[in-house]
């Protein structure tokens, strides 16, 4: 009689130092920019009101896109969206027997969602005011929670693919669908007047940070036990 066992992971190549660089280069350019926030560097804060009045004043403009764009932040791309999707991995990871990646999984996304409102309390930057709004936001503005969550919730989306030997057709267009995801969602809160351009390039980089040192953390443990991929095979 033969009876189904899970069998070991086939690890992929994991570049630790690629992802230890990138986590690197992404924090450092998320700490400047914080600090120039802090600072009211004046380019930037110019910067950030010449983007903000052109895209408030084509925002004003055209009502249907405004409608497309909130329905899009408040919903496609709304944190609780990102979060739920990362929800349902890591149950599915749960129940596939790869618990410590799941739990990897979920306190990346906790630990990124505590550092987005730690960081909003401390810095206080004020959102954007308007005579006539198009969009309203509570809550500090740097960074943006919006453009954070969803570089955390995409990237740990295609890392899984990747890790879990997705094929590059399907790999490629998730991470199609993750870069538009991301960089629809930091277009739509500054355009819907919520955001500075800052917030949210801050958001994305913290995201970007937080799931390369994931992934870095993940290539660090030299035998996987999670059954990453697993296959069933018979024995005798």
């Amino acid at each position: 009689m033969r009876s189904l066992r899970v069998t070991p992971p086939q690890p992929l190549p994991r570049p630790r130092t690629a992802a230890l660089w990138t986590a690197s280069v992404a924090a450092a350019a998320a700490l400047a920019l914080l600090a120039l926030v802090a600072a009211r560097w004046p380019p930037l804060l110019s910067l950030d009101r010449m983007v903000a009045e052109a895209l408030h004043r084509d925002a004003v403009a055209d009502p249907g896109l405004v409608r497309v764009s909130r329905v899009l932040t408040d919903w496609v791309w709304d944190p609780w969206t990102m979060r739920l999707l990362i929800a349902v991995a890591v149950v599915a990871l749960w129940w596939r027997g790869a618990r410590p990646l799941a739990l990897r999984v979920a306190a990346t996304s906790l630990l990124a969602s505590l550092l987005q409102q730690g960081l909003k309390t401390v810095v206080g930057r004020e959102r954007p005011q308007w005579p006539d709004p198009v969009d309203t936001a509570e809550y500090s503005a740097f960074p943006s929670g919006h453009a954070m969550t969803a570089a955390v919730s995409c990237g740990l989306l295609v890392w899984l693919l990747r890790l879990y030997g997705t094929g590059p057709g399907v790999w490629g267009a998730a991470l199609a669908v993750a870069v538009v995801s991301a960089v629809g969602v930091a277009v739509t809160r500054v355009y819907l007047g919520v955001h500075w351009l800052s917030d949210v390039v801050g958001g994305a980089l913290l995201g970007v940070a937080a799931v390369a040192l994931c992934a870095a953390g993940y290539a660090r443990v030299p035998a996987r036990r999670d059954p990453v991929g697993a296959a069933r095979t018979p024995r005798p």
